[in-house]
């Protein structure tokens, strides 16, 4: 079994029902999958994002699974696009259900198609938050500092 970090968002609509529909949906997707972990849910600014942008509700779970981590990633996608989110949009654009794979075990790719450890997650408080909350003290692939001590050593305001 290999343990999948997922970070969910949503800024469109019942943003909360969003998030609890989309895990639901994922795990009707992975016979054999257990939810291990589920962080509680976060408001927060968007970033990057036109003005006027709704804010965002995030949190992250942690599944394990046999699947391999293209899979999963497929997987993801499929239930975004379930939510109602177009596979080809414009980035940064709001959306019903957002969801990024963090970490698949202790794999590390640089696949341009699916990079891992996620390359951006050191830099989100929107995801380091929730993480912290259900794991503190990983130390994810290729890095030397604990969950927790990635989040303090953010410089943006929390």
């Amino acid at each position: 079994m290999t343990a999948f970090g997922i970070a969910l968002g949503s800024n469109l609509g019942d943003r909360e029902g969003n998030l609890r529909r989309g895990i639901d949906l994922l795990m009707q997707r992975l016979p054999g999958a257990r939810l291990t972990a589920q962080a509680n849910f976060y408001e927060t600014a968007p970033i990057d994002c036109a003005p006027g942008t709704p804010a965002f509700v995030n949190s992250v779970i942690e599944i394990e699974s046999t699947l391999s981590a293209p899979d999963m990633y497929q997987h993801l996608a499929a239930v975004e696009e379930a939510m109602g989110r177009p596979a080809i949009r414009e980035k940064n654009t709001p959306r019903t259900l957002d969801l990024d794979l963090l970490y698949a075990g202790d794999i590390v790719s640089d696949d341009p198609a699916l990079t891992l450890p996620h390359p951006r997650l050191h830099l989100r408080r929107f995801v380091l938050e929730p993480l912290a909350e259900i794991r503190p003290d990983k130390i994810l692939p290729g890095m030397t500092k604990t969950v927790t001590q990635l989040l303090e050593a953010l410089t943006d305001a929390p």
